[in-house]
């Protein structure tokens, strides 16, 4: 009799991407990517010491790597129940609430684009000189997006800026917050009211869903804009002038435009192997979700917050709470459902690790904190 295959551990499974001849494989299917990716390192080290180029080509790094990573938050459902309809049009909704949006915060905040997230003390100065560290930032943000981690632009962009530990520390703990508030309402939501939502997403789908599905999604991305706007702009002066507040439009549009395109790229994956959120009045209602609670941050305070780890931890709310609930049968086990929850929470944290310690060695007054901590 032919032996049968044992099942391959958890561990085995969270590691087996990252084995030698795994990664042999990635390295040779993404060659072109790396050797984009190659240059543009080689750039940041060129530019660094110049602070006026390297504030612009770091603006640059970060606007297209923290919206290719952080799609999957906002655009993501939205990509993946809108397949079948063109790209641009997809595009131009989104890219005009990103103008929309963005203007508003320069207009009522005196040029300053993050919706007053860098007002807070740490992060209320624009560098005047930079490290390398500082803009390869945002490119290691990339590789880890192709590598489909959802990791937090939040801490990745941000840390490396921050002027003392103590405005990591206070992101750090509104982020575990948020994700713990997510976590508990996506489990409320999903479990208890379980049987109501899977007759409200069962059988044909009305016209007006798509309505309703666009205005959500809107919503969602103009208060996620609100929230993640601080990591596009970190590197800029706090006041933009008009000139330089076009160009921070356009570029952006530009760059979404070409995230549309692509269809979200390899981080969209993410989005897809989750329940039913190709159905759009399932995702229209992860997305109605997420807004209340990035709202609800919102207004809490204007400490910068990582929005993956909130959009993380609803999914993993959501998928444990379908998977044990009846009313879900047919999903997937609990022990697979648990494997992709602790996978996209490893990730983050590798995320978090990374950041902080790119924020360690840039930072000299964070290492002084550190070593006056630990001295005691």
């Amino acid at each position: 009799m032919p032996k049968t295959k044992k099942p391959k551990s958890f561990v085995y499974e969270l590691i087996e991407p990252f084995r030698f001849d795994a990664l042999r494989l990635f390295f040779f299917k993404e060659r072109k990517f790396f050797i984009i990716l190659s240059i543009l390192l080689i750039l940041a080290g060129a530019i660094f010491p110049y602070p006026y180029i390297a504030m612009w080509v770091g603006f640059l790094f970060a606007g297209y790597s923290a919206i290719a990573n952080d799609s999957i938050q906002t655009i993501g459902t939205f990509l993946a129940s809108n397949a079948k309809r063109p790209w641009w049009v997809l595009w131009l909704f989104i890219g005009g609430i990103f103008v929309i949006t963005m203007s508003f915060s320069w207009y009522f905040y005196d040029g300053d684009v993050s919706f007053q997230r860098l007002s807070e003390k740490g992060f209320d100065k624009a560098p005047e000189n930079f490290q390398f560290l500082q803009l390869a930032a945002p490119l290691i943000l990339l590789l880890l997006t192709r590598l489909r981690m959802p990791v937090s632009t939040t801490f990745l962009c941000l840390s490396a800026y921050s002027a003392n530990l103590g405005g990591i520390e206070k992101m750090l703990y509104k982020s575990l917050f948020g994700y713990g508030i997510a976590f508990l309402v996506a489990i409320i939501v999903w479990f208890i009211f379980a049987k109501s939502i899977k007759k409200f997403t069962t059988g044909e789908v009305k016209p007006y869903w798509n309505v309703i599905q666009w205005v959500i999604s809107g919503l969602l991305w103009a208060v996620w804009l609100m929230q993640d706007g601080a990591n596009i702009a970190v590197t800029l002066p706090r006041e933009l002038s008009f000139l330089q507040f076009l160009f921070f439009l356009a570029y952006v549009f530009i760059g979404l435009g070409l995230l549309f395109y692509l269809r979200g790229d390899k981080i969209q994956e993410i989005i897809n192997e989750k329940t039913e959120v190709a159905d759009v009045r399932g995702a229209t209602l992860i997305d109605f979700s997420y807004a209340l609670i990035l709202l609800f941050f919102q207004n809490l305070s204007t400490v910068p917050m990582s929005t993956t780890w909130v959009f993380l931890g609803l999914l993993a709310g959501r998928e444990l709470a379908m998977t044990v609930s009846e009313h879900f049968t047919g999903t997937r086990t609990l022990q697979h459902t648990t494997k992709l929850v602790v996978r996209d929470a490893v990730f983050a944290l590798i995320g978090l690790v990374i950041s902080i310690l790119t924020a360690i060695f840039v930072n000299p007054s964070i290492q002084q904190e550190i070593l006056q901590k630990i001295r005691g």
